[in-house]
């Protein structure tokens, strides 16, 4: 059964620190692939910088289709609005029963679990893969030594979406951080200008 790591997030843009951190999970774990899962924009938040679902999802494809492990995923596109992991989870398993399903997540994340939507149901039926983030706040005793949580020794990475599209707002260059066909791809498109 082919293990499948979750990475969940809006990736607007998504950028070399997303890649380096998945592309470590999948070569210093026992998972077998990657899903990066686009979060669709909430229709009831105001519309921000977040640029349209087909956009950051096509900054998925470009970015990841030299990796054979990390897949784009829309699966959340087609789903009922707002967006709960657990009803994701639920959704794949029922769709694709020959796969495992587990969660990719920051230490951050982590340190709020406890007030996502039935969190513990998540606990008690998938792994979850954290990797390290620099945040304030402590992890909950709940969750230190858990079976179902593994803590992956990936990379810090102090990249982060919204640093990209500042620097862009300000005509700086970003595009050391960016996989080179989602940066041409901003540009051409003319993004977070």
């Amino acid at each position: 059964m082919k293990k499948i790591g979750l990475y969940f997030g809006t990736f607007n843009p998504i950028h070399n620190g997303h890649l380096t951190i998945a592309n470590h999970m999948v070569e210093f774990s026992d998972l077998d692939e990657i899903w990066m899962v686009v979060t669709p924009h909430n229709p009831f938040k105001k519309k921000s910088t977040l640029l349209d679902n087909h956009h950051r999802l096509e900054m998925v494809y470009k970015a990841t289709e030299s990796y054979s492990k990390i897949n784009p995923s829309d699966i959340e596109f087609k789903l009922e609005q707002p967006n709960y992991t657990v009803n994701t989870l639920a959704h794949l398993e029922e769709k694709y029963a020959d796969k495992q399903f587990s969660v990719i997540m920051g230490a951050d994340n982590l340190k709020s679990l406890h007030k996502w939507k039935n969190y513990e149901v998540i606990l008690e039926n998938y792994q979850i893969y954290v990797y390290p983030r620099i945040s304030e706040g402590t992890i909950p005793e709940q969750f230190k030594n858990h079976p179902k949580i593994t803590v992956v020794a990936a990379p810090i990475m102090e990249i982060s979406s919204t640093f990209i599209r500042k620097l862009i707002k300000a005509s700086k260059n970003c595009r050391p951080l960016l996989p080179n066909a989602v940066w041409e791809y901003i540009d051409l498109m003319n993004f977070y200008k």
